[in-house]
């Protein structure tokens, strides 16, 4: 079993505490413990550790209400359940609502517990200087090159690009490089809760100053004294609050919900989006000021494909990290050849993905094309672009099903099929036809619908939906297939 450093539980819990002993064996194993009761949690509770672990007596209310709280972060919390031995039900639902897994809670032994860390792979915390981030391609080194000039300058920041392009790790650039660096690096998605909770997680609430408001809770911006705000998805924050932004960005001041006294604010705001905020001015749905309140600079991430000499350094760089300091699989040219010319819809966070995927289907060892499991969107086909030719000279490969790609033979048998008939079919027409001829090629080289839908990289419900398309579009798909 490994052994654990640096390790930080929060654990929530009214009745059962650690005594001291259990605090030292706990930390004897490198695992520090936190205890707080559920009236008195504060989001920076949820700053410096790694899990919480909350003690459920009847239901999952809490366990709903914490959540909500850490996605109003941005954090990647993870929680673990106690729950009593007899009560199965309590336990099975609270893993239906995104606990991590549950344990016994009568169980306070800093072995089980480690052993229980160990399963469900919470990694020590690292240190600032162990974070890596990938900029090989010329576009994003000059991305960071500019990014670390703004950092010196104490102005606000907003970052714009498309959604998974990595927004949120050129922000913590942002605050790695700047003289805030040792401050914190508070993370909150104004998309994430409703604006009633949105207003009392920024700004904090006095005691008193509403129905279940027992003590005084600072707001994120309080806690983020010295250090850096990141509003992600800042273009759907409601206009009211965008209001109230606008006068803390200009006062430097917050007051909380209830109070009255304005408190000094030291931190650097920077925001980020995917829309085009000059189009929400437009349409009245986003304040002009705060707009230039923002961007006192601007900085746009690109797609991932326009910065393709990136693809293969992030692709080992996620294998690397899923490989838990093991030898991580390798990829072929053919795979690697895949990576590239994917025109990458998702971005960074799809690549990810593809890759967790691709390590799966390949049981750890090389990873081939067949490996490479692309997300299926609305779209029946996505256009490829390879990194040595211009955007418009595209590839065509379809996202859902990378082993079977259109071949050149198919396309022009497609093409003298739509001359004889002498119609002009536009390019949706042409790319359900070659979705339609890889499915029924599969179809007729398989012995059932399952093996068929193996052979395509996609689920057999995926598959079933597909056919139902097909029949319903008049194509004859055989009985045995139509179930």
């Amino acid at each position: 079993m490994a052994q654990h450093h640096a390790i930080e539980l929060l654990w929530i819990d009214a009745v059962d505490q650690l005594s001291s002993q259990d605090l030292a064996a706990f930390s004897q194993r490198g695992i520090g413990v936190t205890q707080v009761d559920f009236t008195d949690l504060e989001n920076e509770h949820f700053l410096n550790a790694q899990v919480a672990v909350l003690n459920l007596s009847s239901d999952t209310t809490m366990l709903k209400e914490i959540q909500v709280r850490i996605a109003g972060m941005g954090s990647s919390l993870q929680i673990i359940a106690r729950v009593a031995r007899d009560d199965l039900a309590l336990g099975i639902k609270a893993m239906h609502n995104g606990a991590l897994s549950v344990v016994p809670n009568t169980s306070y032994d800093p072995v089980e517990w480690a052993a229980v860390l160990d399963m469900v792979h919470i990694e020590p915390k690292k240190c600032k200087s162990a974070q890596t981030f990938v900029f090989a391609d010329p576009v994003s080194r000059n991305l960071l090159a500019l990014a670390e000039r703004v950092a010196n300058v104490d102005v606000s920041v907003l970052i714009v690009g498309p959604t998974g392009a990595g927004k949120e790790v050129l922000a913590r650039i942002l605050h790695d490089a700047s003289p805030r660096h040792m401050g914190p690096f508070v993370a909150f998605n104004c998309a994430a809760m409703p604006e009633n909770l949105i207003e009392d997680m920024l700004f904090g609430h006095e005691k008193g100053s509403f129905t279940g408001a027992t003590k005084v809770q600072p707001g994120l911006f309080e806690q983020a004294q010295g250090g850096t705000v990141f509003l992600d998805e800042i273009g759907e924050m409601s206009f009211h609050l965008q209001a109230k932004l606008l006068r803390i960005l200009q006062e430097r001041a917050v007051v909380r919900l209830g109070g009255q006294k304005l408190i000094d604010l030291d931190i650097r705001i920077v925001a980020a989006t995917n829309r085009d905020l000059k189009a929400a001015i437009a349409q009245n749905i986003f304040r002009e000021d705060l707009y230039f309140r923002l961007s006192a600079f601007k900085l746009s991430i690109p797609s991932l494909i326009d910065r393709p000499l990136d693809i293969l350094p992030l692709a080992e760089q996620f294998l690397k990290q899923q490989s838990n300091g093991a030898q991580p699989p390798r990829l072929t040219s053919a795979a690697q050849h895949s990576l590239e010319t994917y025109s990458w819809p998702g971005n960074v966070r799809e690549l990810q993905n593809v890759l967790i995927r691709s390590i799966v289907l390949s049981n750890g060892a090389v990873i081939d094309t067949q490996h490479l499991m692309f997300d299926d969107f609305a779209q029946p086909e996505i256009l490829h672009r390879h990194t040595t030719h211009a955007p418009s000279q595209s590839g065509w490969q379809h996202n859902a099903l990378p082993r079977a790609q259109v071949s050149a033979a198919s396309l022009g048998s497609h093409s003298t099929v739509a001359r004889e008939r002498g119609v002009s079919e536009d390019l949706t027409t042409a790319i359900k036809h070659s979705e339609c001829q890889t499915i029924m090629a599969a179809l007729h080289a398989s012995r059932s619908r399952e093996q068929a839908a193996e052979q395509l990289g996609i689920s057999a419900r995926t598959l079933r939906h597909k056919l139902q398309r097909l029949r319903e579009q008049g194509i004859n798909v055989t009985r045995a297939y139509a179930r």
